[in-house]
């Protein structure tokens, strides 16, 4: 035991300024991502002579009704709703209806997260709903008990000329939930139920090329749910317009299979629409980051008869390939034009890299022929201020918040995911399990299947085809025929990926035998004696760990719904991240984690599934991404770099003279924890476990020295914190696009006159900005906060609140203000261009 002296500040006068500086909740917790420009992750081809243009700006919005046909513009009032096209639908369908009355807005957008919460106060949990209950949902007035906000009508007036005449126009709908009925100039089109699947509408036979205008009507029936979480409402995901030649190489048209040896098969399905034959020949052109370009010398030709397509294949050799790996996730450019007459008429762009993977029963995953251990997470599609319609910043912005932490794999829990999260995984080396939403091998669940793989299997990043979830069915023989039929579809549509499923029981029995790689929900415990018993099968860990925690709180307090954030408490099913990673960490044969789950989400509001808890407490980020303890727990054993994180904070009104646990998350040689200047004892590190000490608390401050070959290298501070008095608002980068979508994330905490962090501040904080800019969203990370995500204000919860600023489609710079009564306000200054 020692007190702090001289040797230890000289020691730390080598230590960098950041680690000396760091805070709980300040440097530590959120710095700044190190983010590539949108443009690197979401590219924006030129795909001359086609056209694909986004049109998620200036939609109208009006909901509907769930039972009164009045209320519902009139859908299906007329038993000959669909007698005869083009009339009797509804009566907001016209170009001269006036919807001066409906709201303007942009997409994506989720308008359940925009609806106040309710405790469902008639909810009776002795019915067969008590399996999902109202919290699984996170208390929104979404479903068949509310008519007036479960049906949500769009208006578009979409951009045709006449111009476009006898090309072939389609629309393409990344995602809307749930169960869409999509109009075109009053004519039904389609009705697409699943809430996860990408799909298109062919508008070529009811586009106007005069100078009517041409309206599309989607509404959006979201009485029932696919999940037992949070699911949003809307077209939460982006919408494409596309006009093609006639000869053209539809959606998702250019299937890609690349080998490690530079071997490239190509798979490009044409469409002739026209009523001749014609001959074309597709040139395919990869490629790589460093310019050198790949082409086939000699192209050969293809007769398509009218009406009619053709899958034409071909084989390109790329010379000395350069691989996609985790650490240098490399892709390559293909264009593929489709040429008649040696002229251009169709292009289409497809990114993807050449890797080699494969699943060792004995010694886990390998990538490249290089073995590594999946560190991954699962996530669902939901974020505070935004709902289910998250911006493709703010999926980049979430993403590496978890590169950060050493995370290299990602779940799609428990559903495709939208494309730009696919895009970005691709180019931040993430590798993914990609997950369809319903085990069924009915004709509903093949389609989701089929569309998942199609739209994905060009996507370096995707690994495995996951098509099971905790199914009730997984031990039983009709389990087995289901998977049996489902494999084989995977297989067809992609032979290089092998498929999984998750089970939380019947290991040992059902669909355990039809899958190449089988995933264990929880259950570590069993996991040596399964592979002891059966160690011809690969296995990982498809959801692990699941400790609740409350950021900033240390002490369980079940009146208010909180949970102590040491890596203490988990529910009966799952376990502490101690208690399994040890083990994964260990074991060559278990190929990997995904922990449940990277980000808190609204719904299962675990541990505590009742009013007025609205979100789980899984995350080892909360609903705003901001880090909780157990996130650095991660942080020292998933990644190399050097790390210290101490907590709790030091600031303990009323319990003086009382025990604190003080834990510290290092990957360091040895800390050394210092209480008002004395020392509490010097302690080695232990792989993949944390350290501990108990400390008698009075005001002061505590301090963790990290030593690494016998030197402080490392040191972080935790000091008791007067009155707030400031606020300090920061954001993840300063220059944005002027483009409408484009975002910044911002984080504002209270100090006190000292620049100390005030761990508990709950202060209202404002937020204003002038500019082209606007909030579209708040948050704080508080699992029972019931403050409007949409608003320009929210209380700091533990001292910290977020909110999203979106631009406006101009240029101009952007001020960002938060105040609070008492607090001198903080600014940031952004500009948009």
């Amino acid at each position: 035991m020692s007190d702090l002296n001289r040797r230890h500040l000289l020691q730390t006068a080598a230590v960098t300024g950041a680690a000396l500086s760091a805070g709980l909740g300040t440097a530590d917790a959120m710095a700044a991502p190190k983010l590539d420009t949108l443009s690197d992750i979401f590219p924006k081809d030129d795909l001359a002579p086609r056209e694909r243009t986004l049109i998620d700006f200036d939609w109208k919005f009006h909901f509907g009704h769930a039972s009164d046909i009045y209320k519902d513009f009139r859908f299906g009032a007329a038993q000959a709703t669909h007698a005869k096209q083009g009339a009797n639908v509804a009566s907001c369908l016209g170009a001269d209806y006036d919807d001066s009355g409906w709201r303007t807005l942009n997409l994506p957008h989720d308008w359940a997260v925009e609806l106040p919460f309710d405790p469902h106060a008639d909810y009776i949990p002795e019915t067969v709903r008590e399996h999902h209950p109202p919290s699984d949902h996170g208390y929104k007035p979404i479903g068949r008990d509310f008519l007036e906000t479960s049906i949500g009508w769009y208006r578009k007036i979409v951009p045709v000329s006449t111009a476009d005449k006898g090309k072939r126009l389609w629309i393409e709908f990344d995602g809307v939930f749930r169960d869409a009925v999509i109009i075109f100039n009053g004519f039904i089109l389609k009705r697409h139920e699943s809430g996860y699947t990408s799909f298109n509408v062919n508008i070529t036979d009811f586009i106007n090329t005069d100078d009517k205008p041409n309206v599309l009507v989607v509404r959006v029936d979201a009485t029932q749910g696919e999940g037992w979480f949070y699911e949003g409402a809307g077209i939460y995901r982006h919408v494409w317009l596309v006009k093609a030649h006639a000869v053209h190489i539809p959606q998702w048209g250019v299937c890609v299979r690349g080998s490690a040896d530079g071997t490239v098969e190509l798979f490009t399905r044409v469409y002739n629409s026209t009523d001749t034959a014609v001959t074309v020949t597709v040139k395919p052109v990869a490629t790589g980051k460093d310019g050198k370009v790949h082409s086939l010398p000699v192209l050969s030709a293809t007769t398509i008869p009218p009406h009619s397509h053709r899958t034409i294949e071909q084989k390109l050799v790329i010379g000395a390939p350069v691989l996609w790996d985790i650490d240098n996730p490399h892709l390559y450019r293909l264009s593929s034009e489709v040429q008649i007459d040696g002229q251009t008429i169709d292009k289409a762009i497809t990114y993807f890299g050449l890797r080699d993977i494969r699943f060792d029963a004995e010694k886990g995953f390998f990538l490249n022929g290089k073995h590594v251990k999946l560190k991954g997470t699962n996530n669902h599609q939901d974020h505070a201020g935004v709902g289910s319609a998250i911006p493709d910043a703010l999926q980049l912005w979430r993403l590496q918040q978890l590169n950060d932490m050493g995370n290299n794999a990602y779940r799609c829990s428990h559903n495709p995911p939208t494309p730009e999260v696919l895009m970005a995984c691709d180019r931040l080396g993430i590798v993914v399990i990609d997950e369809t939403r319903k085990m069924s091998s009915s004709e509903d669940g093949l389609y989701q299947l089929e569309a998942m793989i199609v739209r994905d299997r060009n996507h370096a990043s995707v690994i495995l085809w996951s098509i099971c979830n905790e199914e009730p069915m997984q031990g039983t023989d009709r389990g087995v025929a289901v998977a049996k039929t489902m494999k084989a579809l995977c297989k067809r549509l992609d032979p290089t990926r092998p498929v999984t499923v998750a089970l939380d029981n019947s290991y040992d029995k059902g669909i355990k035998d039809v899958v190449d790689v089988l995933g264990f929900n929880y259950r570590h415990n069993i996991m040596e004696k399964f592979h002891a018993d059966y160690p011809h099968i690969p296995i990982l860990g498809t959801e692990t760990g699941s400790t609740v925690s409350t950021r900033g709180e240390y002490v369980t307090d079940a009146a208010k719904s909180f949970v102590r954030a040491y890596d203490t408490e988990h529910p009966w099913w799952a376990s502490t991240a101690e208690a399994y990673w040890p083990l994964f960490d260990e074991k060559p044969f278990i190929a990997g984690a995904f922990i449940w789950t990277g980000f808190d989400y609204r719904g299962e509001p675990t541990p505590y599934n009742r009013w007025p808890a609205i979100s789980s407490q899984f995350g080892i980020l909360d609903t705003c991404g901001f880090p909780k303890d157990n996130y650095y727990y991660y942080r020292a054993w998933w990644k190399a770099e050097p790390l210290l994180h101490l907590f709790p904070h030091w600031n303990w009104e009323g319990r003086e003279g009382e025990t604190i646990p003080v834990w510290v998350h290092s990957n360091l040689d040895e800390v050394e924890l210092f209480v008002n200047g004395k020392s509490a004892g010097r302690k080695p590190v232990v792989k993949n476990r944390h350290l501990e000490w108990d400390v008698v608390y009075q005001p002061g401050k505590i301090q963790a020295f990290g030593y690494k070959g016998g030197k402080v290298v490392m040191k972080q501070t935790r000091e008791t914190a007067g009155p707030a008095a400031k606020l300090v608002l920061t954001a993840d980068r300063a220059t944005l696009k002027g483009d409408g979508t484009d975002m910044a994330i911002l984080k504002v905490e209270a100090f006190d006159a000292k620049g100390r962090a005030v761990p508990k501040a709950d202060h209202l904080v404002t937020f204003s900005v002038s500019g082209p800019g606007a909030v579209i969203g708040v948050g704080n990370g508080n699992p029972v906060s019931h403050e409007a995500d949409k608003a320009s204000q929210r209380k700091l919860f533990n001292g910290l609140a977020q909110a999203i600023v979106q631009t406006d489609r101009k240029a101009g710079a952007i001020t960002v203000t938060a105040s609070a009564e008492g607090l001198r306000a903080g600014s940031v200054k952004l500009t948009a261009g």
